[in-house]
């Protein structure tokens, strides 16, 4: 079995597409549109075949994000080396956005960094 994709909702969509692909390489797809609902989406791809869908529509809840909250909590990215997570980390930090651990060893020799990325969402960089 394998995950075929997983989704989030979000308030600014293309500000969203944009992050992924600026950050991470992300493919967008072409936007969707359901004209019934409001819905609009991008199904983003990504190298090693993970795809995330962004959407986007009216009446969205956004209550705070809480760190400890239940629920998915992060993304990660495995980016191949500590230098990578490095580089990313310090361009995340000085585009504006905080950086809630590391870089440094996270435990069980795994090298990375936790970002509050895009609307508060959290986002793992490991080596």
């Amino acid at each position: 079995m394998v995950i075929e994709h997983v989704a989030m909702y979000v308030n600014e969509l293309e500000r969203t597409r944009e992050f992924f692909t600026d950050y991470f390489g992300a493919k967008a797809g072409e936007p969707h549109t359901d004209q019934k609902s409001g819905l609009r989406s991008y199904m983003l791809s990504f190298d090693s075949g993970a795809k995330l869908e962004i959407m986007t529509r009216p009446g969205l809840e956004d209550p705070q994000k809480h760190p400890s909250r239940t629920g998915y909590i992060h993304i990660a990215f495995k980016l191949g080396s500590k230098e990578k997570v490095d580089e990313l980390t310090a361009r995340l930090r000085r585009d504006g956005y905080a950086v809630s651990s590391g870089p440094c060893d996270t435990g069980g020799g795994v090298y990375g960094s936790s970002v509050v990325g895009i609307e508060g969402n959290l986002i793992d960089l490991k080596a």
